[in-house]
């Protein structure tokens, strides 16, 4: 019976053209890389669902709301989770520089993931995109998420009205939580929100209490591979073990960041372009982050 699940669950899964080749690709890098994508996508959900989630309706092309790398290292070592910002001013192949998040309107996953490639250095192994619905019901799935904030948070655009303290977080609270800029430090504390909820979320999915109680864990996986696109040549059991690798020690970061502008394209993020260079290269080389290069609020 568990074969035949996981056969019926990676046939389900909604696989897209994300990594295609193009002249002068990266070659292949040491360890995993993995490219995660929160898109602004309402598709598949009712009125009814998307006023329940705050979403605001369509705004047009899909927009990535989050973009993250996932370096797994081939040592066995600690994971690498880094925030690249959506308004991250990159040059976007055959289109100049703008916001990295303008390549996933103008050209979808292949253009955003050559964008990535090229700005970092890291050859990109997986794709994997949640949109907004998606999101929700794999957090509803594992009964909730347990966050503790430090300040409370009102955002009526993300629909959220959050006290401080720790608390448990259902699907429309945790997607208001990790789409919202209504803080101090806007998105920057996006990010730092994301990644935080993100390691909560894995981490929960993988616990006993999931993985051996079947009312959790069969929704779960019916709902992940529902609501997730993936690589034409990405597999369920390439998701197992990203899961699995965010379950023990995760180091998370946000690139470099040396700055913001404002120009053609709006107000844009800078990346410090020195210690960017060298925070990309030694993930590259499959090497540990010095402590130095490692920022998660800024």
């Amino acid at each position: 019976m568990l074969v035949g699940t996981v056969v019926y669950l990676d046939r389900s899964l909604n696989r897209i053209d994300a990594l295609a080749d193009y002249p002068d690709r990266i070659g292949d890098t040491p360890g995993t890389n993995w490219l995660l994508v929160g898109s602004d996508s309402r598709a598949g959900l009712t009125p009814e669902q998307e006023a329940a989630l705050a979403t605001g309706g369509e705004t047009g092309p899909d927009r990535t709301d989050t973009i993250i790398v996932i370096h797994v290292p081939s040592s066995g070592g600690p994971t690498t989770m880094v925030s690249l910002p959506r308004d991250s001013y990159v040059s976007i192949p055959g289109y100049g520089q703008d916001k990295i998040n303008a390549s996933f309107a103008i050209g979808g996953p292949q253009l955003l993931v050559q964008t990535v490639e090229q700005a970092t250095g890291l050859h990109i192994d997986h794709y994997a995109e949640i949109g907004f619905g998606g999101f929700a019901g794999m957090v509803d799935a594992v009964g909730g998420v347990e966050m503790c904030l430090e300040q409370p948070i009102v955002d009526p655009l993300a629909g959220i009205d959050l006290p401080a303290g720790c608390q448990k977080l259902d699907g429309p609270q945790a997607l208001g939580f990790v789409r919202t800029r209504a803080t101090a430090l806007a998105d920057i504390d996006r990010m730092n929100n994301q990644r935080m909820f993100m390691s909560a979320l894995l981490s929960k999915a993988t616990s006993p209490t999931t993985l051996l109680n079947p009312f959790r864990m069969f929704p779960l996986a019916f709902d992940t591979v529902a609501s997730l696109k993936v690589d034409q040549g990405d597999h369920i059991w390439h998701l197992a073990r990203l899961a699995w690798a965010m379950r023990g020690e995760v180091v998370t970061t946000t690139v470099p960041i040396g700055g913001f502008t404002d120009n053609g394209s709006g107000n844009v993020v800078l990346w410090d372009r020195e210690r960017a260079i060298e925070f990309f290269d030694t993930l590259a080389d499959d090497r540990p982050l010095p402590p130095e290069l490692i920022t998660t609020g800024q």
